[in-house]
C-alpha cells in the first residue's frame, strides 16, 4: 500500500499480509494460506497458526485504519479490503494499460507519462522482504513480467518523441544486464545511430552476434541483421513486422 510503510516484523504474518493484499477483494482459501506458509507437509497446528496471523493482522491494523474490518472471514478462507487506489501494484498495472492503450492510439506523450508513472512506483523487487511460496511465486512473476513489458513499452515511448541521447544509458545498461536480449539490443543499436555513432551501434550488434551464437549456436533474427544492413549502408531503418510491439514480448494474463 502506498504511504508511510507499516509492514508486519513477523516474518510469516508478514508473508500472509503479502498473499492477502495481492489478492484484495478476493477470498483468499486457508488451504491456499497454509500451502504457501508450510508448502505440502504443513504442522498438525497450521490452521490455528495462520488463524493467529490474521488475528494478528486485524490488531495491527483496525485501529490505524478504524472503519470497518479489514481481513473478512469468509466460508472457504479470508478476504482483505482495500481501495484498489490505495495498492500500488493495482495502480501500476492501471498505468500500464493505460499507457499502452494511449501508445496504440498514437497519443505517445500522454503514453510516454503514465508508463513513466506505472515504473515510478517499483523502487526495488516485488516483495523482496517476502519469500515466495508455490501460492504467491506465481504472482510475483506475473508482476515482474509486466514489469519489463511496461519497460519496453515506455522506451518505444521515449524513442517515438526522440529521446535517443536520453535512452542510451539505459539502454546500455539493460543491453549488458540481459545480453541474450535482442530488443534491448536492437533498441541500442537505432538509439546510436540516431545518434550520429554508426560504429557504436555496428559494435552492438557484433557483440549479441557473438554471444547469441557462443550461447545459444543461433543467429540474430531477421530484424536485427536487417538494421545491421541499414546501419552499414547508411540506409534509413524501416522496421519490420518483427519490430517494435511485437518485440515487446507478450504481456502475461496467467497470474491476472
Amino acid at each position: 500500500m502506498q504511504g508511510t510503510v507499516d509492514t508486519p516484523t513477523a516474518a510469516k504474518v508478514r508473508w500472509t499480509l503479502a498473499l492477502l493484499l495481492l489478492r484484495a477483494n478476493h477470498v483468499v482459501g486457508r488451504t491456499s494460506i497454509i500451502t504457501e506458509l508450510w508448502g505440502e507437509n504443513p504442522p498438525r497446528s497450521a490452521v490455528t497458526t495462520a488463524q493467529t496471523y490474521i488475528y494478528q493482522l486485524r490488531k495491527k491494523y483496525q485501529d490505524r485504519l478504524g472503519a470497518g474490518e479489514l481481513v473478512e472471514t469468509r466460508l472457504a478462507g479470508y478476504l482483505l479490503k482495500a481501495d484498489e487506489a490505495q495498492i500500488d501494484a493495482r495502480v501500476f498495472e492501471r498505468l500500464s494499460d493505460q499507457g499502452h492503450a494511449s501508445l496504440e492510439a498514437g497519443h505517445v506523450e500522454r503514453a510516454a507519462r503514465q508508463l513513466h508513472e506505472a515504473l515510478a512506483l517499483w523502487r526495488g523487487p516485488a516483495l523482496a522482504d517476502v519469500p515466495a511460496g508455490p501460492v504467491l511465486a506465481p504472482h510475483l512473476t506475473h508482476l515482474e513480467e509486466t514489469r519489463t513489458w511496461t519497460l519496453r513499452l515506455r522506451i518505444l515511448a521515449d524513442r517515438r518523441l526522440g529521446r535517443h541521447h536520453d535512452l542510451i544509458p539505459e539502454l546500455q545498461f539493460l543491453a549488458a544486464a540481459h545480453p541474450l536480449d535482442e530488443w534491448f539490443h536492437q533498441q541500442l543499436m537505432i538509439a546510436l545511430t540516431e545518434t550520429g555513432r554508426r560504429a557504436d551501434a555496428l559494435q552492438v550488434y557484433e557483440r549479441i552476434r557473438v554471444t547469441l551464437g557462443a550461447e545459444l549456436g543461433v543467429h540474430p533474427s531477421p530484424g536485427l541483421c536487417r538494421l545491421q544492413h541499414d546501419v552499414v549502408t547508411g540506409d534509413p531503418w524501416t522496421p519490420g513486422p518483427e519490430a517494435d510491439l511485437d518485440l515487446v514480448l507478450p504481456r502475461s494474463h496467467a497470474a491476472a
